[in-house]
Parts: structure tokens; C-alpha cells; sequence
């Protein structure tokens, strides 16, 4: 049995973690702020139905006599909401209106998420014929030194004799710094193209396209490990082909590797820009390829998130880019807070009137549970940009059930085994060994609910769905590391430890008949015993199994006692 130096102090340490915990995140928050990221900040960010934000309309750009079907349209907004998931902006809504695409964005989004949400095109992979600086090259009155090597018929993708006179003009003009694509355009497959990088700093002559997004499995960033074995600071990108696709790399880069630069690069093209055009560096056949240069991991998840991301079953162009209104407004956000307000109260004045002075430990749980979820939006509103939708502030209502559930059962259980006699420390801890199993089980099926409708629904029900399982969460550290600990520290005081009037905590008689726990039942001396047999039969009808199980236990129990 536990002393009461030693009750206090494995409480006092449950306590010192929450403190740790509570003082932390304002505490890193904080830090962040000082560091000078504008990111961080103590006031979580709202979403789009609350804050109003930016919205862009897409146009699909197909052939003469091509028609969008629908399941074009659906494939495109799922990868348009990848990508915009890839960036850690939340709350996003993408729909169809017609043929169109609306993606609507809360807040003032970065340049990374615009760029991947007008980067619409088709991905494709070109070979490199021919590189230099995007800036306008001198043409002499005779003209240039061809491109082109003979008159003979051109062979593989990267012949050089694909290279016309005209597309060496095109190229040898072309000024990277001014407009030279038309918004949307169509760039045929199996012809040259003459374009910049995203940065508009190199230009090129490409090949025909030899792969396309289809054949990327997977893109993602990560740091270069060495021959060793060991991680090194140099962040990479890499690459995972489908079965197709690692066929098709492994025997372009068989014949990229031997070419010379420019033309042992390939160019990966979105919308018909370069967004990448590494150096072939080996002969690729296990379906696997790595890009490495001067990245650092923003650059590189970047990379990533355009290849990955970047496969649309049709181009689009960009119609409208416009800043939006908030659709609900500050009214509805003042209506539900205050109908979560009006929740609170309720429990409050219900544990009042239930648990008497005992309601202060509710009303603290309560505080510390709603202060935490307050630290962790505000957290996740910096490091994953996170926004609090009117969806999710509905999450964080129902949660205050979910927090009371768990310290009545506490409560009722601590009442239980007060009513069998045992003092109040000991209660504490025997009523919370039967309440712990309880609580995780409710919790757990709140869990699982808010985990599966966060995999399986999008957009207002995902933020509902978040900040259910997070606040769920939140209640478990609170119940474990400060209203048992604080129930072990109110069990020393002489006002709860003597069940004193207002308590919460007091047992007294409840007319002639009283349930006393497991199955027993207190029975006044002046009810006639024909009475009081009648009352008992009732009061064993009305037991739960358990009590039962307990009872019958208690007599095999007394019974092999007298036997002995």
C-alpha cells in the first residue's frame, strides 16, 4: 500500500510533466517568434468559411473536337488536392462547376502553392538536345552555325539533325525574361520544344516526350546516404518508377549516359516549363533514380511534391485568381462558441449540483483540457499551417463530453468503493484501477471514429474529424496527469478525507434502503423483515451482471470459510 509521502509524490511528478507540457508549447511558440519565423503565432489561423481566403478557377485546354469527360475531372481535383494537401495547407475546398475546377484556399497562399496549383499541364519527360543561358542569342547576318550535324535522316531522340532551321531561330531568340507562352498552351508530344526553366535563367531545345507522369510511381525528398551507409546534410529527391516506367528510364538513360552535356540531361516539363533538367550520371534499370544538386529540403520537397503530384489527365489554364469573402462570417463563429460556452456551463452547473466542492476538480480539468487544445491549434497553425474551420470548432464543443464522461465514471467509481467501507485514499486508487479501463475504452471509440472519418471524408468532416481525435487525446493526458493526481492530493486533506458536508464525498444513509457497492445493500433495522425480504429481492433484480458475479463470489467465499 502506497504511503502518504509516497501518494503525494507520484502525483506531484504526474503534475510536474503537465507543466512541462503546458509551458512548453507557448514556449516554442514563443521561440519561434523571437527567430523572427512570421509563421508563429499565438492566434490559430481560420478557414476558409470563417476567414475568407483566395479562389482560382481552372479551365481544362484540350484538342479541337476532344470533350472532358467526367472521370477526367474527378482524377484532376483529386491531384490538384493532393498537391494542395502536399503543401500542409488545411481546410482547402476543390470542386467542379461545369467543366471548370474551383480551388478555393483560405487565407493568402505562398507562392509554392500557387505555382503548384496552376502547374496543371501533363508532366512529361524530354531529352535535352540543346542548352544555354536564356538571354537572346546574337544572330549574324549570315547566320548562326547549325545545330543540325548532316542531312541525314534523324534517329533517336536525341539526334541533333531534329534540330530545323527554324527551331534554331525560335531557340536563338528566345528571351526567357519576356512572355513567349500563351496561357494554357499545347505543346505536341512528338515534336521539339522551345522553352526556360521555372526561373527563367537557362533555355532549351527538347526532344519529344519519352515518358510522362504516368509512369512515376513516387517522388519525395530526403537526405543523400553514402556508400557507408551513413546520411550526409545533402538533401535529394527521389525517384520511383512503375514497372512500365523503369523499363522506359533504364533505356533512355543507357543512351543519355554515353552522350555529352547538354545532351546526356532529360528535362521534366509542367505546363511546359522546365521545372527540373538533371545530368545522367549512370545507366538506371532498377526502376530508381535519385536527383541531387543544390538543395536544401524546401527546394527538394518542392521538387518532389511537382513531380509527385504533378500527373493530370488533361492540361488546364488558369481563367480567374480572386480573393474571396468568408461564407459564414464572424456570426456564425460568435454562435458557435457560444452554444459551446452554453455546453460548458451545463457541466458546470451539473457538477455543482452532483459533486459539490468536488466540481472544482471537474471545472479544473475542464480549464487545463481546453487550455492545451488552445496551445496545440495554435501550434499546429505554425508548423503545419493548420486552420480552424467552424466544422472543427463543432470538434472541439463535442469534446467537452467527452471530458466530463471521463471524471463522472472516475467520480462514480471513487463513490463505489466509499459506499464498501474503504477510506477515501484508498478509493482513489481502487476506483481508478476499475474507472482507467472504462475511459480508454470510451476514448478509444472516439478515437477510432474521428480516425476513420479523417481517411474517409474530405473537406468540412476532415476538420471535424481532426479536432475530435486530437481533443480526445488531450482528455486522456488530462484525466492521467492531473485529475488523478489531483484527486490522490484531495484525498489528504482533512475536508474530502472525512466525506465533510458539500464535499461531493459525503456517504449517509438514503432512507431505510441504501446501495453500499457490489452487489450489497444496507437494510434499516426498523423495516419489518417481510418488508425489507420483498425490497431486497427487488435490489438484486435490479443488479448489473457484474454485481452478480461479485456477490456470488463473496458468498463461495464466506462459505468455504465456515467449511474450513
Amino acid at each position: 500500500m502506497a504511503t502518504k509521502n509516497g501518494i503525494t509524490s507520484s502525483a506531484l511528478k504526474a503534475l510536474v510533466w503537465l507543466i512541462v507540457i503546458i509551458a512548453g508549447i507557448p514556449a516554442m511558440i514563443g521561440l519561434g517568434m523571437a527567430t523572427g519565423d512570421t509563421k508563429a503565432t499565438f492566434v490559430p489561423n481560420l478557414a476558409l468559411d470563417l476567414s475568407g481566403g483566395t479562389q482560382i478557377i481552372l479551365t481544362p485546354v484540350v484538342a479541337s473536337g476532344t470533350v472532358v469527360t467526367e472521370e477526367q475531372l474527378k482524377q484532376a481535383v483529386d491531384i490538384i488536392r493532393q498537391r494542395v494537401d502536399s503543401t500542409g495547407v488545411s481546410e482547402s475546398q476543390i470542386n467542379t462547376s461545369g467543366n471548370n475546377i474551383i480551388v478555393s484556399i483560405p487565407g493568402v497562399p505562398d507562392k509554392n502553392t500557387l505555382a503548384l496549383i496552376k502547374s496543371s499541364a501533363k508532366l512529361q519527360f524530354r531529352p535535352v538536345l540543346v542548352a544555354s543561358a536564356g538571354t537572346k542569342t546574337a544572330v549574324g547576318k549570315t547566320g548562326s552555325t547549325p545545330i543540325k550535324t548532316s542531312n541525314a535522316k534523324p534517329g533517336d531522340p536525341s539526334d541533333l539533325n531534329r534540330v530545323t532551321p527554324a527551331i534554331q531561330k525560335q531557340y536563338e531568340n528566345l528571351d526567357c525574361s519576356k512572355e513567349f507562352r500563351k496561357p494554357g498552351q499545347v505543346d505536341p508530344a512528338n515534336q521539339l520544344l522551345v522553352t526556360c526553366d521555372r526561373t527563367l535563367t537557362e533555355k532549351y531545345i527538347l526532344g519529344p516526350v519519352e515518358m510522362d507522369g504516368g509512369d512515376l510511381a513516387d517522388a519525395n525528398a530526403g537526405v543523400v546516404t553514402g556508400t557507408n551507409g551513413a546520411t550526409t546534410n545533402e538533401w535529394s529527391v527521389n525517384l520511383s518508377f512503375t514497372s512500365d516506367g523503369g523499363s522506359k528510364f533504364g533505356k533512355i538513360t543507357s543512351r543519355l549516359y554515353a552522350l555529352s552535356s547538354p545532351r546526356n540531361r532529360f528535362a521534366v516539363t509542367i505546363d511546359g516549363y522546365v521545372i527540373t533538367a538533371p545530368t545522367t550520371q549512370a545507366v538506371i534499370t532498377g526502376g530508381n533514380a535519385q536527383i541531387t544538386g543544390n538543395f536544401n529540403q524546401a527546394s527538394a520537397t518542392t521538387l518532389g511534391n511537382s513531380l509527385k503530384y504533378g500527373s493530370l489527365p488533361i492540361s488546364f489554364a488558369v481563367q480567374s485568381q480572386e480573393n474571396i469573402s468568408a461564407t459564414l462570417g464572424s456570426q456564425q463563429l460568435q454562435a458557435g462558441l457560444l452554444a459551446g460556452l452554453i455546453g460548458l456551463l451545463l457541466v458546470v452547473i451539473y457538477s455543482i449540483f452532483q459533486y459539490r466542492a468536488l466540481a472544482l476538480l471537474t471545472i479544473g480539468s475542464l480549464s487545463i483540457a481546453g487550455l492545451i487544445t488552445y496551445e496545440m491549434v495554435a501550434l499546429l497553425t505554425w508548423q503545419n499551417d493548420y486552420r480552424l474551420s467552424l466544422s472543427g470548432i463543432a470538434g472541439l464543443i463535442v469534446a467537452i463530453g467527452i471530458t466530463a464522461d471521463s471524471f463522472i465514471v472516475y467520480f462514480e467509481r471513487v463513490r463505489d468503493e466509499l459506499r464498501e467501507g474503504k477510506s477515501l485514499a484508498i478509493a482513489v486508487e481502487s476506483g481508478w484501477k476499475r474507472a482507467q479501463r472504462t475511459i480508454l475504452v470510451s476514448d478509444g471509440v472516439s478515437l477510432l471514429a474521428a480516425v476513420t472519418l479523417f481517411a474517409l471524408t474530405v473537406g468540412n468532416v476532415k476538420g471535424f474529424a481532426f479536432t475530435l481525435g486530437l481533443t480526445t487525446i488531450i482528455d486522456l493526458a488530462v484525466v492521467w496527469l492531473f485529475t488523478f493526481p489531483v484527486f490522490k492530493l484531495l484525498s489528504q486533506t482533512k475536508f474530502f478525507s472525512t466525506g465533510a458536508k458539500f464535499s461531493g464525498l459525503e456517504i449517509q444513509e438514503a432512507g431505510n434502503f441504501g446501495y453500499v457497492g457490489r452487489g450489497q445493500f444496507r437494510v434499516s433495522a426498523q423495516v419489518p423483515q417481510g418488508k425489507a425480504l420483498k425490497s431486497s429481492k427487488e435490489a438484486q433484480r435490479r443488479q448489473t451482471i457484474a454485481e452478480r458475479k461479485a456477490q456470488g463470489s463473496s458468498q463461495e467465499n464466506s462459505s468455504e470459510g465456515e467449511a474450513n
